[in-house]
This record gives C-alpha cells, structure tokens and sequence, in this order.
C-alpha cells in the first residue's frame, strides 16, 4: 500500500455496491495497461545486515535520498514510508523490503526502462549510504528477530494477528520478496477467463521463477521457499481459490469470498483501528464490534480487498502473486509471460486449452509440490517443465500479435529469453544458487549479497 488510505468516499448502503466496485475494472481493450511492482532486500555491505527504519544508512534515509529524482515524500505519523510520483510508487513492506509499485504503462518496453531506471537511481543512492539491494525469493542469512520492523500502523495489527492463524506469516511480512503484475480485463466473461486461465498456470510460474533455497544461511530443501511460506501464512486468505473454477463464477462470487475473509483494521482519523478477525458482514449491518452502530465506506471495502492474498488476486483489475524476486531480466519476464498469455485472444484461448481439464486435485498436488520440486514436479505423463515449455510457446506468440516494438524495430519477445532458458535446461535460479553454495561458496551464502545484488 502507498500511503494511509483517505478516509471518506461514499457510504456502502447495498450490497450491489461491492460487486460494481470490481466491475468498474472493465475496460476496452486500447485501454489496457500493464503494472509491474517488484520487492528487493535492502542490506548493509559492511556487515550483510538488513536496515533498520532509521538512522543514517537505514530505510528513512534511502526514502530521502531518493527525493531529488523529483519523487514526492508520504508520510504516516511524522514517518516517511512511501513516495509517489506520475503514477509510481515506492512502498515498504514490514521487514523495509523495498518495492516499486510500477505506473500503468503500455508495453514491455515501457515497463523495462522504468525498473532501470528505478534501479539506477536506487543505486546511486545506496552507494552513497553504502548500502546494496538484491532480489530473491526469501532472505537467505537472516532470522525474525534479525529484521527491525517498519513504522506502518496496519503492520502492528498483521504482527499480532499473523500467528493466531499460521506458523510461516510473520516469514512472508518480514522475509519474502516477490514481482508480480497487474492486468486489465474487457467485462466479466474475459475477467473469469484470464482469473481461471491464470490461477491454474501459477504453479508454472512459481517453478520459473525458484529463486529462494536459502533459510539462516543453509538450503532448506525448497527451491522457492517464499512459496511454501505462502502454505502456512493464513487459510483464510491465500491458496488457488477452487471456487472460481465453478460455474455461475463472477464478480458476485469473489465479493462473496472477500466478505467471508476475516478483517485486520479499520482506517478512522489518520489511524488503524484494529478489527482484527471480525467480519465485513457485520460491518455492512452496524455491527462491527471495533466500530458499533457504524456502517463501512467504499474505502473501507477498497482497503479489505488489499488484505486477501491469493495466488491470483481480483482488484479492479487481475495481480498475479506466485514469483520470487530476481535480478532485471526476471523482473522484466513476469510481465511479459503474463501479457503475452492474457492480452492476446488467440494466446489466451491456448492457454485456457491447455489448463481447463486440469482437476482440482492436480492443480492444488501442483502447488503442494511445486515449492520443493520446481521444472521437476511430475505432472500426467511427464514433468512440469514439458508445460512451462508449451505455455512459453504460447506467451511467445502472444507477444509477437501484439506487435509492440521498441526504437530498435524489436518486439516485445525478448523478454521471454530467460525463461525459455530455463524450461529448456530444466535450470532455476535456484538450482544456480545451490550449486554455487556447494562449490564456489564454500557451503556459505554471504557471496549472494555481493554476486545477486543490483
């Protein structure tokens, strides 16, 4: 989240009200945009430690430097934990994992240059405070208690509440980094496409993008740790949502799962009020024990839907939620697998082909295994890499209809080349990672701070 959400905006008086919220996300399709939000672990180079908020060469201070690139301070009491500027964000997540939250933008192109850029100006000033940024999956060296917390208010409530629910959710606030894009729709029918098509192909990017082995400085028998994070962070609000794969599947349903998602908070006069496990029905009827005798506004409904964390979540648009971070050219291959899977007709109707006999048992004995196996899950009568090859195809092809090119005449293909490597050695970045632990490092991960950093 950006800032502190506004409090205001209109009454909730029918329950209509919260379906119209998604379907406001429709769309034509000149009006599609792609947005890309990366996360990166932020270390001192003296001594591998993750920043504080504060002090000289803590988060408060990357936040400053990085104003004189015109970017715009946001602050929660007196602390500055967000900046904005022409449609960007940079935002904190608990541990200070430090993430872009990219603006809207046509292509991939378009998108690419604004992560360099974001990266050099990162850079610069971390260089300054003698501090590096790196993208992976989970941090490979450092505890719980290792990590300071950030001064966001809606934190506090997750930290109290996170192990009421879970064992590994306090690891996914302070020790998990992801990329992921959002995607538009035209009407609800392509919105249950695109939400089905993908749901079921997560797994297959969760495999791709492996990228977290390492927990306290030593594998752990994953090659995406972050995944299996995700496992056994709240059943409440994550998973592959077997309901949208059901008929009658649509904007009602989805309202209907958000409302059954317990809450954290409410935002009253500049602070979070804790709601923590009560329910948005009760709220909708004036009987939200945090708040009695009031009703919600359509921010607070806005706020609640940012708190379900699916593998695919539906906003006014679609964010796919299953990759590790990684270095510039996987944060650049995320948005174009998904684009060229779901923005093109005839790509979207191969992918759907590919994925729609799939039982809910296979797609959720893929998502159990996939964190520990990666390319190497059998799958029917092969392994999950054969599919990760047929869906690239498919995303290839989407990419080259949509015929996007840049200033060289080049189309937007490119971006793919990193993930076909992949598929086709059958090679994560995880795999890379630990063959490096056992030989060139010396069974020690600290190299990975200075070889993985930006």
């Amino acid at each position: 989240m950006a800032a502190p959400p506004a409090s205001g905006g209109e009454p909730i008086t029918d329950r209509r009200q919260l379906v119209e919220w998604f379907a406001a996300g429709c769309k034509p399709p000149e009006r599609w945009r792609i947005g890309t939000e990366h996360e990166k672990f932020a270390f001192r180079r003296s001594d591998l430690r993750r920043l504080p908020y504060g002090g000289p060469d803590g988060i408060q201070a990357v936040l400053q430097g990085l104003t004189r690139f015109g970017w715009e301070p946001i602050e929660e009491h007196g602390n500055v934990i967000a900046l904005a500027k022409d449609g960007a964000s940079i935002t904190l997540e608990p541990g200070g994992q430090f993430e872009l939250s990219g603006a809207p933008l046509e292509t991939l192109h378009q998108t690419c240059d604004e992560v360099h850029t974001h990266l050099a100006q990162v850079k610069e000033v971390g260089d300054e405070l003698g501090i590096g940024m790196m993208g992976l999956g989970f941090d490979p060296k450092w505890r719980r208690e290792d990590i300071g917390w950030m001064p966001k208010g809606r934190y506090e409530i997750m930290r109290a509440y996170m192990p009421k629910k879970g064992r590994l959710g306090l690891d996914m606030m302070l020790r998990t980094c992801t990329v992921q894009v959002n995607l538009d729709f035209l009407d609800e029918a392509d919105m249950v496409k695109k939400f089905r098509t993908s749901l079921a192909l997560q797994p297959l990017a969760v495999a791709l993008f492996a990228n977290s082995p390492f927990v306290e400085g030593r594998p752990s028998g994953y090659l995406s740790y972050r995944s299996k994070v995700w496992t056994d962070t709240d059943p409440d609000r994550c998973g592959l949502l077997d309901f949208v794969f059901e008929d009658g599947f649509g904007f009602e349903r989805y309202t209907d799962y958000i409302l059954d998602v317990p809450m954290y908070f409410v935002y009253r006069d500049g602070r979070y009020i804790d709601a923590s496990g009560q329910s948005f029905r009760d709220f909708l009827d004036g009987r939200l024990p945090a708040l009695p005798g009031e009703r919600p506004l359509i921010t607070d409904w806005a706020d609640h839907v940012t708190t379900a964390f699916p593998e695919v979540r539906l906003k006014r648009y679609l964010e796919m939620r299953g990759a590790d971070g990684g270095p510039w050219r996987r944060i650049c291959a995320l948005p174009a697998l998904w684009v060229g899977l779901l923005y093109d007709g005839g790509s979207l109707d191969a992918a759907w082909d590919l994925v729609k006999d799939w039982t809910i048992a296979e797609r959720n004995a893929l998502r159990d295994e996939v964190p520990r196996q990666g390319l190497r899950t059998p799958f029917r009568n092969g392994t999950l890499r054969d599919v990760a090859r047929e869906m690239l195809a498919i995303s290839r092809a989407g990419l080259r209809a949509r015929g996007r090119l840049d200033r060289s005449g080049e189309d937007e293909c490119g971006f793919l080349a990193t993930l076909e490597e992949i598929a086709e050695t059958g090679k994560t970045a995880a795999d890379t990672l630990i063959d490096a632990y056992e030989t060139r490092w010396n069974r020690s991960v600290d190299p990975v701070f200075e070889e993985f950093a930006y």
